[in-house]
């Protein structure tokens, strides 16, 4: 803001100390150069001449509430004035009558549209009614008619003059204030998108966070137990888990790239600063390395200094809105924080195909699942973005039912293509309904319910979820296809 806004800003927040300064320096001394004017020719004992300069004052004393009671202070000058006129007798115009013409300005400016109508309508009034008033001190003879007929002409057309240069002023006001009040409302409307854009972008990392990780570990839990028990018996069978355990971390931590890569700028956070994702694999039994570090031994190792063990085992299968070079980072164990970040910018790709979908349910079916999947109709080209929603929401089903479903369930996964909507319904036999009244019963919120529910509405679709007749678990997902949606090649 420049100096003279400021005094502008300082101005308006002061207009009736102000008015009323001027009101004191310009206004008094009129109304005293008022009663000597009208002294002139009569003694200075005269009482008319303390009845003038009190009229005198009463005219300009108003004129300290001209901006603050712009009606109000126009009103009682009217009066005054009229009174001038009217009661004294004598057309007779002193400098105190000039704040009739402040006055007039000053309503046009700061009052309401009817009372400078009103104003100016009085003004025209008594510039008529002092031309009568000459007129009738005058005689009727034609010098004094002419002369009369002029000097009301003339104060109607000065009293015009200032009411158009007072509509002027206020049109520019009323413009500036205008423009001002729609600055705020701009930033007022700017700082609820940020404030908006922040809760999204909350919300969007928290449920790519819980997708990633809950899914990885529920994976990761589930075989470095079933490997701890069957290390003895089988050892073929611990070292498949372990196999799997791999691939999950890898898997994982391409995904967590991708997600930082997302996140960051293009230059933001590569070649190293201590928030990179780097190295992967598995860092001893039953670890994940996530991070610059491989893990320790019976736990998730989260920041390190170097890789993990038993990278680059197990090929993995591509992961939805990933390019090969995202799967070949991913795949290198002990890999650089700058790596993971050049590696995470890749573009998402617009649908999970059988193949993708296909790898999910195969780690599904590793993690001692059993699994079946039922494609229905030809697959379509989703739009961006869209396709990992279905991914992700088929994720999040599978994981909820490795978690809640118990030993022995049997899953059905089934996506239906029309030509309007893709839906995606997974179903199992387990105790999903009966684990859910346990999580409800103990208060706890299922974020990844939430999540379905948030992925889902982003591309207009609906998520249903609750228990099948006959016992187990149902999510179905529904998602309208956008017109002019082609199949896939």
């Amino acid at each position: 803001m420049g100096w003279h806004e400021r005094v502008s800003a300082w101005a308006d927040e002061h207009r009736f100390g102000i008015d009323a300064v001027w009101t004191a320096v310009l206004g008094v001394p009129a109304a005293l150069v008022s009663s000597a004017l009208a002294a002139v020719g009569r003694s200075w004992s005269d009482p008319g001449n303390a009845i003038v300069a009190l009229w005198g004052l009463a005219l300009v004393a108003p004129l300290a509430w001209r901006r603050v009671r712009p009606v109000g202070s126009t009103a009682v000058i009217a009066v005054v004035a009229m009174g001038h006129v009217v009661v004294a007798g004598i057309p007779l115009i002193l400098p105190a009558d000039a704040a009739i013409l402040v006055a007039l300005w000053s309503v046009t400016v700061y009052g309401p549209a009817w009372a400078h109508r009103a104003a100016l309508g009085v003004a025209l009034l008594g510039a008529a009614t002092l031309g009568l008033q000459m007129v009738l001190y005058n005689g009727f003879d034609q010098t004094s008619l002419t002369s009369a007929t002029g000097f009301a002409i003339a104060c109607g057309v000065l009293a015009l003059a200032v009411w158009a240069l007072g509509l002027v002023r206020r049109s520019r006001r009323e413009t500036l204030d205008a423009l001002r009040d729609r600055a705020r409302r701009l930033e007022i409307e700017r700082d609820q998108q940020a404030t908006i854009a922040t809760a999204a972008e909350r919300a969007r990392i928290a449920r790519e966070m819980h997708d990633i990780v809950a899914h990885s570990l529920s994976v990761v839990v589930a075989q470095a137990d079933g490997g701890r028990y069957a290390a003895a018996a089988d050892p073929a069978a611990a070292a498949r888990s372990l196999e799997v355990i791999a691939e999950t971390g890898r898997a994982a931590l391409a995904d967590m790239r991708r997600l930082l890569g997302v996140l960051r700028s293009d230059d933001g956070g590569r070649g190293g600063g201590g928030a990179g994702v780097g190295g992967g694999g598995v860092g001893g039994t039953g670890g994940v390395g996530v991070g610059m570090g491989g893990g320790g031994s019976g736990g998730v190792g989260v920041v390190g200094t170097g890789g993990g063990v038993g990278g680059g085992t197990a090929p993995r299968a591509p992961q939805p809105g990933m390019s090969p070079r995202d799967d070949d980072g991913a795949a290198s164990s002990g890999a650089t924080s700058s790596g993971a970040a050049s590696s995470g910018a890749a573009p998402l790709a617009v649908g999970p195909d059988d193949a993708e979908l296909g790898s999910l349910l195969d780690q599904a079916r590793g993690a001692g699942m059993t699994v079946s999947f039922v494609r229905v109709g030809e697959p379509r080209r989703l739009p961006p973005g869209a396709g990992l929603t279905l991914h992700r929401i088929c994720q999040e089903a599978l994981t909820n039912v490795r978690k809640h479903g118990g030993p022995g369930v049997k899953v059905t996964v089934v996506v239906r293509w029309g030509p309007t909507a893709v839906e995606l319904e997974v179903s199992d036999d387990g105790r999903g309904a009966a684990a859910a009244d346990d999580a409800a019963g103990g208060g706890v919120a299922g974020y990844g319910l939430l999540g379905m529910r948030e992925r889902a509405a982003m591309f207009g679709g609906q998520v249903t979820a609750g228990p099948r007749p006959g016992g187990g678990w149902r999510v179905r997902f529904r998602m309208p296809l956008p017109s002019g949606t082609r199949e896939l090649a």
